[in-house]
């Protein structure tokens, strides 16, 4: 993302996994935002604007971001595993930051198939210490339809985002999906998949919406 940002090879399950570390100028982090990147099969990587879009966002709100490429992407090792590897690697991503950083709070924020990837991470963390750290998932254009993504547990907090014009992902059935769990979705007027030319406006909106995530 720039020059402060640290690149790192941490051990996975099937082999290294790259992870990228990026700190907030002039403050002490508040909490770690783990980002998840799009789909590897369809050439997703943490390099993706997105990711950068939502890493940049939660520097500005003080967390201490972290991208990581899953398995068979970049510099990790292993191959594409229909997300349940993929899963596995957010996870020790998540543990590694946590024990390298010191920081408990956290926020789970993917695009696409990393918002598919967000939402099994949180729902396997229940009952574990580190779900109670948990301050929200933030969602943009979730892979529903596309993978079997889960509800998202009841007590967690959501930013849910999605393209109006989506040509990928259907926003019918994001809405549906979203709407028998009771929760709100952003709608980006004439929008696709891909918010060309909205990165901004996404990014505004996440940062008008920083009280989802316990900060002032």
């Amino acid at each position: 993302m720039n020059s402060s940002t640290q690149n790192l090879l941490i051990p996975g399950n099937v082999g290294q996994l790259e992870i990228a570390i990026n700190l907030p100028s002039g403050a002490s982090p508040v909490g770690i935002a783990l980002i998840a990147h799009p789909n590897p099969a369809r050439g997703g990587t943490m390099e993706h604007k997105i990711v950068h879009t939502l890493a940049r966002t939660f520097l500005q709100m003080n967390y201490a971001t972290v991208r990581f490429n899953y398995r068979g992407v970049g510099k990790s090792e292993g191959e594409y595993d229909e997300g349940k590897g993929e899963t596995d690697d957010a996870a020790t991503v998540l543990n590694y930051a946590q024990t390298h950083l010191g920081l408990n709070t956290l926020v789970l924020a993917g695009f696409s198939f990393g918002s598919f990837i967000q939402v099994e991470l949180a729902n396997r963390l229940m009952g574990h210490d580190t779900y109670s750290n948990i301050k929200g998932l933030v969602l943009v254009g979730p892979a529903v339809g596309s993978f079997p993504i889960a509800n998202i547990p009841e007590n967690l907090s959501s930013v849910i985002i999605q393209g109006q014009n989506d040509e990928i992902i259907s926003t019918d059935e994001v809405l549906l999906w979203a709407y028998e769990q009771k929760r709100p979705v952003v709608i980006f007027p004439k929008c696709g998949h891909f918010f060309h030319g909205r990165l901004l406006e996404l990014q505004n909106e996440l940062l008008q919406r920083r009280a989802v995530f316990a900060l002032q």
